[in-house]
């Protein structure tokens, strides 16, 4: 799995909303077809049990999944205008929604 481009990797054993330990990696676009794509692109975050599979998390709470996709897709979007810097028109938006096959913003 590459890095994550989310965070910054010396806090990647920590949770990614209240920096408790002993983390799981949430892959930020799931399902068959996505998460071969998150792994590539370096779209995961460390989140604790709880905050991976518990009540009000990312896979049981659909305002935490949203939240994920939001800060997954202006990490992308970031990162892939910063690799093209220097074209007049911003593509990043249009990349992301045609890898994806959506936009959440």
């Amino acid at each position: 799995m590459k890095d994550s481009i989310v965070i910054d990797m010396q806090y990647a054993d920590y949770d990614l909303i209240d920096g408790t330990p002993n983390v799981h990696r949430h892959h930020i676009f799931e399902g068959v077809a996505n998460r071969p794509l998150s792994d590539a692109d370096g779209l995961w975050v460390p989140l604790s049990q709880e905050h991976h599979e518990g009540k009000l998390s990312v896979h049981n709470n659909k305002e935490m999944c949203t939240l994920m996709h939001i800060i997954g897709q202006l990490a992308y979007e970031k990162k892939y205008y910063k690799d093209l810097c220097g074209i007049k028109d911003d593509p990043a938006r249009e990349q992301f929604r045609s890898r994806y096959m959506r936009s959440y913003l």
